[in-house]
């Protein structure tokens, strides 16, 4: 058997690589921009633009008196997300389609790049269902409970859920299963993969023996995905699994590492390089942390038998990844621990409720929706500081070279744990 070779043999090779990321991140930023001085050249600006999100919020004036409005955040066609408020009696727009007039007042190229929030008067609004509405309305006829439906809306069409269930999810720890995300990804693939083999492999017997299997299911399996990811609009968590996917690909088809910490950190330079607002994106950094943990699992492990690491490294990634859970979302219940096994149960939930969807028979598994929703969960807010956040970062990178350190962000992480735990009882 053939050695895998790393990525960089010389330090030519590493030097090419940069110069070129160095190039690709000069174009990008150029052309970003160019966009921002055309957005910014007058006072205000037609912006067409996708409603992501929508809340109503409440405040107290200077008069002391309540008012409410609405919140939208929205995705423009050109590619920046911002925020602009909404008079409290705007109907239900979410994951509609429209054009505004939006003030962004002075903001910066960082603002542009990041987020921003800005006044503006909205001009027209989609009338047309679009193909997500269609689907979405598809799947909430087969539900009577509209909670369920609501679930496999995120769940198939990236949809946005209430603070209340979204809050819920995050208590059970279960939040990354419910938005799509690379997760999500790695198992359609998988499917992708095993659907088309029996049936390409007779085609292939009989038509096509010179073809490779490999590389064609590739392509078929990539273009199928592509296609998702582009009607979900490209969430970000989605880009970094996709384009982790293809240079996968093109890293294995050429004999090299994909399982490496090299291959995983030029994936993200790359994909930062090729698209910049990435980087203030947390979905795509704790997306990339939970293949970096993966990987390390990987690296150290790769003695055990399969069994012990598709037992282990459940475990593994949910006690590695539990400081960034904390410090981010703060949410922790009795529940959360559970989330290892309704990790592992969700590889065969998700294709399953799909293939019933498709048929028109997708409350056959509500009942188990209705019990996660019933759950007392009986939560609190765990304030996690940064710094002990960073320290988890810093033992991280420590552990890629050392073993020792390895075993210290074990119990590092297991000690968060029992923090957790004994915090909540």
């Amino acid at each position: 058997m053939l050695e895998k070779v790393s990525l960089f043999n010389t330090k030519k090779d590493l030097l090419l690589f940069s110069s070129l990321l160095a190039l690709l991140s000069f174009i990008t930023l150029s052309f970003e921009y160019y966009n921002y001085n055309k957005f910014i050249k007058f006072d205000s600006a037609l912006v067409n633009a996708t409603v992501i999100k929508q809340y109503t919020k409440t405040k107290l004036t200077k008069t002391g008196k309540t008012r409410s409005y609405q919140v939208l955040k929205l995705k423009s066609e050109d590619g920046f997300s911002f925020y602009t408020t909404a008079s409290k009696k705007t109907q239900n727009i979410q994951g509609k389609k429209l054009q505004l007039e939006l003030y962004a007042g002075d903001i910066n190229f960082y603002e542009y790049l990041s987020g921003f929030y800005g006044f503006s008067k909205i001009l027209h609004v989609q009338k047309l269902p679009s193909l997500k509405d269609k689907l979405n309305n598809f799947i909430s006829k087969q539900h009577t409970n509209p909670q369920n439906a609501s679930i496999y809306q995120a769940l198939f069409t990236a949809s946005s859920m209430d603070y209340t269930m979204q809050t819920l999810f995050s208590n059970l720890g279960i939040s990354h299963l419910i938005a799509i995300s690379g997760f999500h990804l790695g198992v359609l693939s998988s499917l992708l993969y095993l659907l088309i083999r029996f049936p390409y492999k007779f085609l292939q017997n009989r038509y096509f023996p010179y073809s490779s299997y490999k590389r064609d299911s590739f392509i078929f399996i990539s273009l199928t995905l592509f296609s998702y990811l582009h009607f979900l609009d490209y969430p970000p968590s989605l880009i970094r699994a996709f384009c982790m996917l293809v240079i996968g690909f093109f890293l294995y088809s050429r004999g090299i590492k994909i399982v490496s910490m090299q291959t995983l950190f030029v994936s993200i330079l790359f994909l930062l390089a090729l698209l910049p607002r990435l980087s203030f994106s947390i979905g795509f950094w704790l997306s990339v942390s939970g293949v970096f943990y993966i990987f390390l699992f990987m690296i150290h492990f790769k003695h055990l038998s399969k069994l012990m690491q598709f037992v282990l490294l459940p475990v593994w990634v949910y006690l590695a990844m539990l400081p960034f859970s904390l410090s981010i979302f703060g949410n922790f219940s009795l529940y959360h621990p559970l989330s290892i096994i309704w990790t592992s149960l969700f590889t065969l939930f998700y294709p399953i409720s799909m293939f019933l969807h498709l048929t028109n028979a997708g409350s056959m598994l509500d009942f188990l929706l209705d019990f996660l929703l019933n759950l007392e969960t009986d939560s609190l807010k765990i304030s996690l500081s940064e710094t002990w956040l960073i320290l988890e970062m810093i033992l991280s990178i420590l552990a890629i070279y050392k073993k020792e350190s390895l075993y210290i962000l074990i119990l590092y992480s297991i000690s968060i744990f029992i923090y957790a735990i004994d915090y909540i009882i």
